[in-house]
């Protein structure tokens, strides 16, 4: 009874944040403008990795289940309204790839996908509001520093509350939580990085009017 009532709580979360979303119409981001449709290559991308990095642990039976969210650099670079039903989808697609029950693919798509990345846009806000508009602080604070927290409280929740656990110990899940979500946080800095300086249009959070200023002889508005 506990767990049909856990599965209902999180398939009425996954609906309320799929609602916003879609609410909100994030499919204008794919829209092509004056250049072009610069998320429609992330958002593809995505949308392959993401649901092979799910299945990975189930597939490869690992005695711990090291499962990578990937949600962090989804939000970064399509923004959440985007993103949510792209994890969504990413979640759904285990019960066909590693034959998962539907409510351990709901289970993936909360812990792994929806709450990291509901986290990531909150404490980036935040880290906005606190740090400035400065390079130094979206890369260091909103790619790196948020992640990390966002992937690490949700990790620990996940085996609090009937996610994908890391360990029957919660010693050992408080050891392996924190390890993924700083390298995933690193990871997920370093694509950043290399975006902003590469391919700044893949990064929906990411303006080089906000984050660089006007270009040289030019004022700002």
């Amino acid at each position: 009874m506990t767990h049909a009532w856990w599965t209902g709580t999180e398939l009425v979360l996954l609906a309320c944040a799929l609602t916003a979303s879609l609410a909100l119409r994030p499919w204008r981001m794919l829209a092509p403008g004056t250049d072009g449709a610069p998320l429609a290559t992330p958002f593809l991308a995505t949308l392959t990795i993401v649901p092979w990095l799910w299945a990975w642990p189930a597939a490869t039976a690992l005695p711990i289940p090291l499962q990578w969210s990937a949600a962090p650099l989804a939000v970064l670079m399509l923004g959440w309204p985007l993103a949510v039903p792209l994890l969504l989808a990413a979640g759904l697609s285990t019960m066909l790839t590693v034959h998962a029950s539907l409510a351990a693919a709901l289970s993936t798509t909360l812990w792994s996908g929806l709450l990291p990345a509901t986290l990531v846009l909150l404490l980036g806000h935040a880290a906005r509001k606190a740090f400035g508009t400065h390079p130094a602080a979206y890369l260091l604070a909103r790619a790196y520093a948020v992640p990390l927290l966002a992937l690490f409280a949700c990790a620990l929740g996940a085996g609090a509350g009937g996610g994908p656990s890391l360990g029957a110990e919660p010693e050992m899940r408080t050891v392996v939580a924190g390890l993924l979500a700083m390298a995933e946080a690193a990871w997920t800095c370093a694509v950043a990085t290399l975006l902003v300086a590469c391919r700044p249009q893949w990064l929906a959070t990411w303006s080089d009017g906000l984050y660089l200023g006007p270009p040289p002889g030019r004022k700002a508005a």
